[in-house]
């Protein structure tokens, strides 16, 4: 929930707008991330080929022991997101790790994401890239209701497929 950045639902604003409501609220965000997460850069920036990329938040958690590389979206997640969270993994993976670091981890937060986008975009077995739907506000006790039996299905399709196979 970001409902504390103070953005209002329903208005346009930008990715950047949202990135600096986050910088401004950092203490309340790591909070909200969990235990263990510290900050490490906003806009973090790396260049290859002549081409410059920019990743928009970097954390590092001491207790998972790895980088948390954030992309943030006001959109629907596409798969060319999820396959510029792939390039960000790799080279952090390649570039940026330090002996006994755990492999870095891509979260891309954004407006709305398709589950078959993301299924079919991603490897299988993928343990390092997430999408997740930000909200900018508390859900009513009926949207609530609504998102819990959706997982609740999802749950108990999963247990069934399992079942099967």
């Amino acid at each position: 929930m970001l409902e504390f950045l103070g953005l209002e639902p329903n208005t346009d604003f930008y990715e950047s707008d949202l990135e600096q409501a986050l910088i401004t609220h950092l203490q309340k965000f790591l909070l909200e991330l969990g235990r263990g997460f510290s900050f490490v850069a906003r806009q973090k920036r790396f260049t290859f080929d002549g081409r410059h990329f920019r990743i928009d938040l970097v954390f590092y958690n001491y207790i998972l022991k790895c980088f948390v590389l954030i992309d943030l979206k006001i959109g629907d997640l596409t798969h060319q997101d999820l396959g510029q969270m792939q390039m960000y993994v790799h080279y952090y993976e390649r570039e940026m790790m330090n002996e006994g670091d755990n492999p870095p981890i891509g979260i891309i937060s954004c407006a709305d994401k398709s589950d078959s986008v993301v299924k079919y975009t991603l490897p299988e077995d993928e343990k390092q890239i997430f999408a997740s739907k930000y909200k900018l506000y508390l859900p009513s006790e009926k949207e609530l209701l609504n998102e819990l039996n959706k997982g609740y299905l999802s749950i108990e399709n999963y247990i069934d497929e399992q079942k099967r196979n």
